[in-house]
C-alpha cells in the first residue's frame, strides 16, 4: 500500500477515525500536528513533511484540503474530503487526478464550492463523489469510500 500524508481539519489532531481507517487498510499514514491559528504555517508543517517523505498520496479532510491545494505536491494524487478552500488559503484549482468525497449534508462546507472547485480545475464530473451524511465523513459508507478513493 502507499505512504499517505494526511492533513486533518481545523480544530482536529492527528490520529483521528480517517487516518485510522487508512492505516487499518494497510497504508503508512503520515499525520503532521498542523496548527490552527496560521495557515501559511499549516502549509509550511505539511510541505515540509512531504518533501522528507514523498507520498505518493496526499489527503486533506476539510481545512486539510485546502492545505493540500497549496501544497507543490509534485506527482503525489490528491483526494480531498469536504475540502475548505473557499474558507482558507488562496488555491482556487485542483490538479488533474484529483478525487473529491463531499455529502450533500454538509453543514460546514458547501456540496456546490466542490462542485465548483471541479468545474474550475477542468476536472471530470466522475471526480466529485458524493457520500456520507455529514461534514465529518465518518459513516461506515464514507470510509469505505475513502479507502477506495486511495487504492486507485
Amino acid at each position: 500500500m502507499a505512504t499517505v500524508l494526511f492533513l486533518h481539519g481545523w480544530h482536529s489532531a492527528p490520529g483521528g477515525l480517517k487516518p485510522t481507517a487508512l492505516r487499518s487498510g494497510g497504508h503508512c499514514v503520515l499525520n503532521p500536528q498542523l496548527p490552527d491559528d496560521d495557515f501559511a504555517e499549516a502549509v509550511r508543517v505539511a510541505q515540509a513533511e512531504f518533501d522528507i517523505h514523498r507520498p505518493k498520496l496526499v489527503v486533506g479532510s476539510s481545512r486539510g484540503g485546502a492545505v493540500a491545494l497549496s501544497l507543490d505536491s509534485r506527482d503525489a494524487r490528491l483526494v480531498l474530503l469536504c475540502p475548505a478552500w473557499r474558507m482558507f488559503g488562496a488555491a482556487g484549482v485542483a490538479k488533474p487526478g484529483t478525487l473529491i468525497l463531499h455529502s450533500r449534508g454538509d453543514d460546514v462546507v458547501p456540496f456546490a464550492d466542490s462542485e465548483e472547485l471541479v468545474r474550475a480545475s477542468g476536472l471530470p464530473a466522475s471526480a466529485l463523489i458524493e457520500v456520507g451524511i455529514d461534514h465529518r465523513l465518518a459513516d461506515e459508507v464514507s470510509l469505505a469510500a475513502l479507502l477506495e478513493a486511495c487504492h486507485e
